[in-house]
Formats: C-alpha cells, structure tokens, sequence
C-alpha cells in the first residue's frame, strides 16, 4: 500500500509540473486559433503522462531498455495525440470560418442562412442563435418599412389637409378685409369651424406622436367600462342625432378595469365618432361592454357596410383613411391609430373584423378581480 501511495505521488507531482508549465505556454496562446490550443492540451496532456511515467520510473528504478520502451510508447501516443487535436482544430476553425461568413452576409442586411456543413454542437447552437434573430430583424425591417410608408403618406394627407382649410380661411379673411363680403356673420362661423377643425388636427398629431414616442404614460385608476361607455355615448349622442345614427348601449355589464379613464375616454370617442361618421342616415352603433376568456371586451358595432378584407390589417396605421366602403373622414386618419397606441399602453389590444351590414371594433383589456 505504500509503495502504491508513492507511486501516485511521483506520477502527480510530474503531471502537476507538466501540467503548469503546459498552462504557462497556453495563457499567451489564448487569443490565437482554437487549432493552436488544441495542440498544445494535447501536448501538454501527454506530457504530463510522460513527467508522470518519467518520475515513476527514476523512483522505481527501472532498466533502460525499460525506460526506453515506456518512453517510446509514450511519444507515439504523442505524435497520434498531435495530429488529432491539429486536425480537429482545423475542422472546427473551418466550419468557425462559414459561420463567420454567413454571418457576415447577415450583417450586410441580408437573411442569415446556416452553413449547410455541420458543425459541433456549439457552432450549431450558435447558428441558431443568429437564424433566429436574422428573422427577428427581418420582421423588424418590415415594420419599419411600413411605418416609413405609413408616414411618408401621412406628411402627404396632413400636407393636403392642412392646404385647403388654410386656403379657405385665407380667402375668407381677404374677402373680410376688403369689405366684399355679402354675409360676414356666416364668414365667420365658417372661420371658427376651420379653426376647430385644424385645432383638433394638430391635437391628433400631438397626441399620436406622444404614443409612438413613448412618452405616453397612463395614469391607471379602477374603473367600470360600463360607467366609461356610458359617458362616450352621452359625448356623442349630438353627433349621431345631427346624422340621423341611433345610438344603442343596452349591452353593458359591470366589468372593472385599471385604465386610464381620461385617455380611454378619448378610445371610446374615437371609436364612436369614426362609427358614426361611417354608418349611414337612420343606421344603428351599438356599444358593448362584457367579460370573455378571462378579460374586459369593449365593443362598438356600426353599419358602414364593412371593410374590404385587404384593408382589416391596415386599419389602425397611422393615416390610414378607408377605401370605397368607408369614405375618408374629416380627420387625418389618426384616430385609430391613437386608440391603437392607447390601448397597448394598458396592455391591451385593439381588434376589428366584420359582421354583418358593418364592422366591430373591440378593445381587450386586463380584467381586474
């Protein structure tokens, strides 16, 4: 048993000075090719079985020819070792090398495609990795593309929009101040409606621009959408009778929510007033309010007849204004997409799809317990 126990202790003794000579070699080699690091662990492993045998035998005494033997063993095993870990190296530095240049290709702004060769599991993971975020980007770049679109359209409308009241207003004015007008009560009712009309323009843009740039942050209280959709439909109950639109809210239960009720006030509004504005003379909006799959669902239905399938996804982009179905409103077209930015600020969501004579708009809130 002692004779064992000093054998072990020259055999690790040797393989420990092996072994820190071996690490001294590999600290400034760290940085360099993962071939050259394979190479000297494969040298520095059987090294430390060489020290270790070497230390072994000098205890032991054992003949040379003995020695020899061991020692020639030994540096075959090396050799073989050797061109392993050189070979191994070269092929993981190969298939590091086409994971380096797809992704280089990635980076360049186009799809990263995973080498077809295969690679350890590690480099596959990796590849992974990037093919994933590859289609994160490219479904980030599509976004970004539509919203360029969506804004390069809404500078246009806003531009037009902004034109012809302004020419009106600038007529009107000159034709004041020249004294030429028949009737300059009725000129200047004209005035102040224009003037509301851009009021309500530019607080639109204010407000929409507080959304996409973040700074919008609701103030939540608790709250009954019942008592919320009750208020809208008295906001907008002059509206629908100047257009001959019943307004109908017989379907609103008590559903509590932790809303904003300011700016979900503002939703509510929108959503009517685009319902309203669309449903023809002697046409119904009706507002609900329920539970449903463990959430609050406000619904507001009209009769604009429905939206052409291709435009549902379009619906609450910024400046978008309808097609045949619904004619452009008054308004820039920001509305929706405020009550969309509204409503994923309460971590919400905001829905429409069609039904029968019209369409429905649906907010989804957190439903509070």
């Amino acid at each position: 048993m002692r004779d064992l126990l000093l054998i072990a202790l020259f055999a690790f003794g040797g393989a420990v000075a092996a072994g820190l000579l071996g690490a001294a070699v590999l600290m400034p080699l760290r940085h360099r090719s993962v071939t050259v690091s394979l190479a000297v662990v494969a040298v520095v492993a059987v090294t430390a079985m060489l020290a270790g045998t070497l230390a072994v035998a000098w205890a032991m005494f054992l003949s040379p020819h003995d020695l020899t033997v061991v020692t020639l063993v030994i540096t075959m095993a090396a050799v073989v070792s050797l061109a392993t870990a050189l070979l191994l190296g070269r092929w993981v530095v190969a298939r590091s090398h086409d994971l380096a240049r797809a992704a280089r290709d990635f980076g360049d702004g186009g799809d990263f495609a995973p080498p077809e060769t295969p690679a350890t599991a590690e480099l596959a993971g990796l590849a992974r990795e990037l093919a994933a975020t590859s289609e994160k980007l490219a479904a980030s770049r599509a976004r970004e593309r539509a919203l360029e679109t969506s804004r390069r359209e809404l500078v246009a409308w806003i531009s037009h929009d902004l034109r012809t009241p302004l020419t009106g207003l600038r007529a009107m004015a000159e034709a004041l101040e020249d004294g030429v007008a028949d009737d300059p009560a009725r000129y200047h009712r004209q005035i102040r409606a224009e003037v509301d009309r851009l009021t309500t323009m530019v607080g639109d843009l204010f407000e929409l621009s507080r959304v996409q740039a973040g700074a919008f942050l609701p103030v939540p209280a608790r709250m009954s959408l019942r008592d919320l959709a009750a208020d809208a439909l008295l906001g907008a109950a002059p509206l629908a009778e100047e257009r001959g639109v019943r307004l109908v809210g017989d379907d609103l239960d008590h559903v509590p929510v932790e809303v904003d009720g300011k700016e979900m006030t503002r939703v509510l509004a929108n959503l009517l007033v685009n319902a309203i504005r669309h449903t023809p003379a002697d046409g119904t909006v009706a507002v609900s309010a329920a539970r449903h799959d463990g959430h609050a669902v406000l619904a507001v239905t009209d009769g604009c007849g429905g939206i052409p399938a291709d435009d549902l996804p379009r619906v609450f982009d910024t400046g978008w204004r309808g097609s045949a179905a619904r004619t452009p409103p008054a308004g820039a077209g920001l509305g929706l997409a405020i009550v969309r930015g509204i409503v994923e600020a309460h971590a919400g969501r905001a829905d429409v799809r069609n039904v029968p004579g019209g369409c429905r708009f649906e907010v989804t809130l957190p439903l509070v317990t």
